[in-house]
């Protein structure tokens, strides 16, 4: 498996990966995506990845912080870009 920025094709499943059906969500995930896809790790993809397992309402309460419920999977790689798509 190749990683992921060497991989066009990956980033661009990536991207599509992230559109999502709230316009929340989507600003958020795309706002982040044109900052710091470039840069991301395929560590830091992977976590991503697990966020977007998540429904829409859920992904969007945890990212505005609106439950105190954790990741369903505390997992750090997830909690980690988690904190990075609230700082957008």
């Amino acid at each position: 498996m190749s990683s992921h920025q060497a991989d066009p094709a990956q980033r661009r499943r990536l991207r599509w990966r992230a559109r999502r059906g709230l316009l929340e969500n989507d600003l958020v995930l795309t706002r982040f995506l044109d900052l710091y896809e470039e840069t991301l790790t395929d560590t830091e993809v992977s976590g991503l990845h697990q966020l977007l397992e998540l429904g829409d309402n859920e992904l969007l309460d945890l990212i505005l912080q609106r439950t105190d419920s954790e990741l369903p999977a505390t997992d750090a790689d997830a909690a980690a870009m988690l904190q990075r798509l609230r700082l957008v």
